[in-house]
Parts: structure tokens; C-alpha cells; sequence
């Protein structure tokens, strides 16, 4: 399993590849869930003219669940909209318990 800020490589179903940050891996219901966002051509910066899936603005993010295929190797596959609402309330729930501070 990815570790925060791992940069991983991903195939998407058409076989393309693509290179994601890894922002957080979450527990759920008990499923794991990667946050992963795009990474720019540089590769040291994620994009940023990406739409998020929650409200059209600012950079590009998505989240996969941790599954297994058929052979028992881990993989990562989309979810569903009722999913992704879970997942969303989780981690608002996680980031309203950090204490930000600025030096």
C-alpha cells in the first residue's frame, strides 16, 4: 500500500498511464481509500487547473478503494457516488480535528 505523499503510477481501463500523489489513505466502513491527485508533467508539482469532483474548483482530486483482483494482487477501483459521499464525510471529519498552526 502507497505511503502519504508516495508518488505511484496508475493504468486506467483504456491502459493508459498516469502519475498520482498520494494525499492520504483512509479507513471507511473497512475499506481502505486512497486520495490521489494528478501530477503535472514536472512531476515535482501536482496540477492545478483540474475540477474536484465535489465542487468544479481548484485542483484535481479523486479517490480509489483498495481491492483485490482475482489472483489476490492489490489494486485500486473506482467508486460509486454514495461511496464517495462516505469517503467525504470521513475525511472533512479528519481535517476538522487537526489543529493547523502557524508559525
Amino acid at each position: 500500500m502507497p505511503e502519504l505523499d508516495d508518488i505511484i503510477t496508475i493504468v486506467d481501463e483504456d491502459g493508459n498511464e498516469h502519475d498520482v500523489c498520494v494525499f492520504g489513505v483512509l479507513e471507511v466502513d473497512g475499506n481502505k481509500y486512497a486520495i490521489l491527485a494528478p501530477m503535472s508533467e514536472d512531476k515535482d508539482e501536482v496540477e492545478q487547473d483540474g475540477e474536484s469532483k465535489e465542487d468544479g474548483e481548484g485542483g484535481e482530486a479523486f479517490v480509489l478503494r483498495f481491492d483485490q483482483d482475482e489472483d489476490g494482487n492489490e489494486i485500486m477501483v473506482e467508486i460509486d457516488d454514495e461511496e464517495w459521499e462516505k469517503v467525504k464525510h470521513v475525511c472533512l471529519e479528519e481535517l476538522d480535528e487537526i489543529d493547523f498552526v502557524v508559525e
